[in-house]
């Protein structure tokens, strides 16, 4: 998808990124149980959340954490959410954005990146390892931890 550009989270934006659409059997994937555990502990200093613009029409979202002091290691620099319109998966959108998740890292002196998903075959796991995500352990809830090297 040509085009895109990040913008950040804000009033004018954030229904549109309240409203992007799924395929069929992609809500069950939504927040792995890890993440719903640990909800509670998120800082919104920590926050980094942006939204895809092609031209002028929010086509993703991304809700990453960098949080160095974390007792967990996954959620020192990771991404906490990602969602793509239904109608532009698999157009580059979903790469655009973590990369630009990771291009932040960089910048603030981290040299990876961490996302969590639950497994299953309509889940996430594949797209994460096409961008270069490894997995590198699981939660106690079972979901998978992927890492990418910066």
């Amino acid at each position: 998808m040509a085009d895109l550009r990040l913008e950040e989270l804000n009033a004018t934006n954030i229904v549109a990124a309240n409203n992007l659409s799924l395929k069929p059997g992609q809500e069950q994937f939504i927040a792995p149980v890890t993440y719903a555990a640990e909800a509670s502990v998120v800082n919104p200093d920590t926050a980094w959340q942006r939204v895809a613009l092609s031209e002028e029409r929010v086509v993703g979202f991304i809700h990453g954490n960098f949080d160095p002091e974390n007792v967990h290691e996954e959620f020192r620099a990771c991404i906490w959410r990602i969602n793509v319109d239904a109608e532009v998966q698999g157009k580059g959108v979903g790469r655009f954005l973590a990369h630009a998740l990771a291009e932040e890292a960089k910048r603030r002196g981290f040299d990876r990146i961490t996302v969590l998903w639950e497994p299953g075959a309509e889940g996430p796991g594949e797209f994460f390892h096409r961008i270069g995500f490894q997995d590198v352990g699981e939660t106690q809830y079972g979901d998978v931890i992927g890492a990418l090297e910066l």
